[in-house]
């Protein structure tokens, strides 16, 4: 992705083989580096926009719908504060089918068993629907004087289950085009190194590290 480009390097000592000294310097992405949102823009209602990710769409292909530009893909990942894309975005349908037999062997099998809603005669839920419990769960419960005895159980398969989880990775929150610029400035600001012991210059530091230079 372009954002990486806009990371910072740094000097990392190194002992990889054919190195003359063991304080040699690689220069390396720092990957420590995060870009963020502005708090006041981060809780500015009117800066984002909610979207629902339809099936098979990738981050590139959303940034190029929403921005013009597929490799601003980093900007719509760091305001929903993902990290690893593979686990945080959502599966495309045929990818899901996959992953879903791969993880458990079937989609059908039962994943566990669900609490179904139970309401009293004025309305009121005495039970709510979607507590994990056993096959066998019975509820005892007074409707009035009398005493009812139910078995408010559903299953839940491997495929609604899985489905579930990655159906709220498709809500994601989106910022507006007009703020982009700004967010984009704002982070090459925080990708500048200050002044310090390590400082080359505001786009490389020094970090040497004892436990691989063997100091």
């Amino acid at each position: 992705m372009a954002y990486f480009n806009e990371l910072p390097n740094i000097n990392v000592a190194t002992r990889m083989k054919g190195a003359h000294r063991s304080d040699e310097l690689i220069e390396l992405k720092n990957l420590f580096k995060r870009a963020k949102l502005r708090t006041d823009i981060d809780q500015a209602i009117t800066a984002f926009e909610y979207y629902q990710i339809p099936d098979n769409m990738r981050p590139d292909v959303l940034a190029k719908n929403l921005y013009d530009n597929p490799e601003l893909d980093w900007v719509i990942l760091v305001t929903n504060n993902i990290i690893n894309v593979r686990n945080e975005w959502p599966l495309s349908n045929n990818d899901l089918h996959n992953y879903i037999l791969e993880k458990h062997g079937s989609t059908e099998g039962v994943h566990h068993y669900e609490t179904t809603e139970i309401k009293d005669s004025d309305g009121r839920i005495v039970l709510e629907k979607g507590l994990y419990v056993d096959s066998t769960f019975t509820f005892k419960w007074y409707d009035g004087v009398s005493l009812k005895t139910e078995t408010p159980v559903q299953s839940v398969s491997n495929y609604t289950y899985e489905s579930k989880i990655n159906d709220e990775k498709r809500k994601i929150k989106v910022l507006k085009k007009t703020f982009v610029p700004m967010f984009i400035s704002d982070m090459r600001k925080m990708m500048k190194y200050s002044k310090s012991s390590q400082y080359i210059n505001d786009r490389l530091k020094e970090a040497y590290n004892p436990r691989i230079i063997g100091v």
